[in-house]
């Protein structure tokens, strides 16, 4: 079973004005793409570039490859069972417009071959909705559909953040879920 998951976004901005906002990601205050107020931060070993480690919450990778404003390909080291890479890729669509795209291709394995269908995806597809919107905020100042959260996703963000309040710690480094009540 392989995994290919994409999500794109047609900005009104021009590739240069997005590709900034890659070059942004590392999970800090100056962050313009991360959703990080709902979802776990983002933090790296060092600044953006090949070869930083990092992730967020329990997904882990290291930074394979970068063309600051462009291209950032990271490469899964967690969790176990995730083999493969997310990128994100700035498309010129024509004079002002650019695609923002990401894509994640993997071969899950063991648990993770039930983890990301019922879990990982979910989540992902959620988060990845999120950012695209804090994407098309920075470039246009609003944004045109904000994304919704299914009920499905709300449960597992309500479970993860119970987890959290209880003293558990699905999350490694000592990331943070923001409770489900102040999303949407």
């Amino acid at each position: 079973m392989g995994v290919y998951n994409v999500h794109e976004r047609l900005l009104a901005a021009k590739a240069d004005e997005v590709g900034a906002l890659i070059d942004t990601l590392a999970g800090g205050e100056d962050d313009r793409l991360w959703p990080g107020r709902h979802w776990s931060p983002m933090e790296f070993d060092r600044p953006l570039g090949p070869g930083a480690a990092g992730g967020h919450g329990p997904v882990r990778y290291t930074v394979a490859g970068h063309v600051p404003g462009q291209w950032i390909r990271f490469e899964f080291t967690g969790p176990s069972g995730f083999h493969g890479f997310h990128e994100l890729a700035v498309l010129p669509a024509g004079p002002d417009r650019t695609r923002l795209h990401h894509t994640l291709a993997m071969s899950p394995r063991g648990w993770a071959r039930i983890t990301w269908p019922l879990v990982f995806r979910p989540m992902h597809d959620a988060c990845m909705e999120d950012a695209f919107d804090r994407a098309e905020l920075a470039c246009t100042g609003s944004v045109s559909r904000p994304a919704r959260w299914s009920s499905y996703v709300r449960f597992l963000h309500a479970l993860a953040s119970r987890a959290l309040r209880r003293g558990a710690e699905p999350l490694p480094h000592g990331a943070a879920v923001a409770p489900v009540a102040d999303r949407r």
